[in-house]
């Protein structure tokens, strides 16, 4: 399998397991997960087909480990960024003092108003370093990398999160907690 093929399989898996499963006609549990057998046979039927292998490898090759098993493998998930309503099942924890977030410009002067918001998704993406916060801003276009005073956010009574491929997630994070001075 190409480098292009796993990404390509990788964009359409995020797109299923994380906002339209309805285009494999898939069900998704509670907690997102979907069973590969029934993944793997769906996408033979829209001419997507792939082995176990394959899938295998996105999944353990993929740079920002978005999708996890279950411990048999008979079961796949996106770790985080659904559109779709599911529970994570990730348990609040204590995050470090300062975490980061990566965005284009042209969206500072709403978050200078109304800080960061989840929008369409469950959380706010929050990374621990600010290279993986360059990586994700960098997305669409030149990046602004904003510090998140996350502890003292918690200490405020915010949750945090920590998804099974370390990213931090929590609902928003108000203007009052964010240094805006780019740290890239």
């Amino acid at each position: 399998m190409t480098e292009k093929q796993a990404k390509q399989i990788s964009k359409f898996l995020s797109l299923v397991l994380r906002h339209k499963p309805q285009l494999l006609d898939l069900v998704l549990d509670e907690n997102g997960w979907a069973d590969v057998e029934v993944l793997l046979k769906r996408m033979q039927r829209e001419s997507k087909a792939i082995t176990f292998e394959q899938l295998e490898f996105v999944v353990k090759s993929n740079d920002k480990q978005r999708f996890a098993f279950n411990e048999d493998k008979t079961q796949i998930r996106a770790s985080q960024g659904h559109s779709i309503s599911i529970n994570l099942d990730y348990e609040a924890v204590k995050p470090p003092e300062f975490l980061y977030h990566g965005t284009p410009v042209k969206f500072i002067k709403p978050i200078r108003e109304k800080g960061l918001l989840k929008m369409k998704r469950h959380h706010v993406h929050l990374s621990v370093d600010i290279e993986t916060a360059t990586k994700v801003g960098a997305r669409r276009g030149k990046p602004i990398i904003l510090s998140i005073s996350a502890l003292d956010m918690h200490h405020e009574g915010h949750k945090f999160f920590m998804s099974e491929n370390g990213v931090w997630l929590t609902d928003n994070v108000p203007p009052r907690f964010i240094d805006f001075k780019d740290k890239t």
